[in-house]
């Protein structure tokens, strides 16, 4: 079996959601996801340019070899667009590799382990009684966890809050979002919406939080520790994901639990937090 063609899809202008389509000599073709928000284009440039030219002629079944090929061969090597760009190649042979066992892919992985996965929903809010009451409308939808976001008296826009029926995206466009924050605010605001949260709905639904990589260390540390009357499922994001000893420093101070990686591009990424437990 051979790799006769290697073709980057663009669909949704504006959103540019990135799909590679892996052709094979028998026929059958592989697909995977590239999309990267706010550099979906570079990634486009980086399979058309410089991906698709060296898969002609490779056998899809040297899964492994491949990957191994593509990011041990790139000098400049873990970025997102490289890694976003291997992951499609990954997911598009394994897809491949599955249509021709004749089985869905998470059979061949080792089959099915539970009967059903736990979502978190997105509540945002101008405020804290908006927050609440979106709160409540996905409790009355049957959620299980839901994830609060509020905007903060004094700071306008604040990035990572929705507005109206609009979820916020990360990196929704090609130029960073410009908007105003104000820590103190934050760390006084945020601690009395989940008082009003368990005040209003009770322990019997996880709540997280998001902190957008907003907070230094020891400013995230105070909110962990603030936070935990609340009992959080999760705080994501606190601290700024590159620098991994802080981590540390938040987990000495409080044990709300902490959730980091979203803009990890390998398992390497995440190998300290795992190791020390964080």
């Amino acid at each position: 079996m051979k790799i006769t063609a290697a073709r980057v899809v663009v669909t949704c202008p504006g959103r540019n959601f990135v799909t590679l389509k892996i052709e094979t000599d028998q026929g059958v073709y592989g697909i995977g996801d590239a999309t990267l928000n706010g550099r979906e284009l570079s990634v486009v440039s980086y399979l058309q340019d410089h991906v698709a030219p060296c898969l002609i002629g490779m056998d899809p079944q040297r899964i492994e070899d491949i990957w191994q090929y593509l990011y041990r061969g790139a000098y400049w090597r873990r970025g997102p667009v490289t890694m976003r760009a291997i992951a499609a190649v990954d997911v598009a042979l394994w897809d491949i590799k599955a249509k021709m066992a004749g089985m869905p892919l998470y059979q061949l992985l080792g089959g099915r382990s539970r009967d059903g996965v736990m979502v978190y929903g997105h509540a945002n809010g101008s405020d804290i009684d908006e927050t609440v009451d979106a709160v409540g409308q996905y409790i009355d939808m049957g959620y299980k966890a839901i994830r609060a976001q509020t905007g903060v008296p004094g700071v306008k826009d604040a990035y990572g809050v929705g507005r109206g029926k609009l979820f916020y995206e990360p990196a929704d466009a090609a130029l960073p979002s410009v908007t105003g924050w104000d820590t103190r605010k934050a760390l006084n605001y945020v601690p009395k919406l989940f008082e009003k949260l368990r005040s209003t709905y009770g322990f019997d639904h996880h709540l997280l939080h998001d902190g957008h990589h907003r907070y230094t260390p020891q400013e995230a540390a105070n909110l962990g520790k603030m936070l935990e009357p609340y009992q959080l499922f999760w705080l994501e994001d606190v601290t700024t994901a590159e620098n991994q000893e802080a981590f540390k420093l938040i987990r000495q101070h409080t044990v709300t639990p902490l959730a980091v990686g979203e803009i990890f591009n390998t398992i390497w990424d995440a190998k300290d937090l795992i190791q020390n437990q964080l």
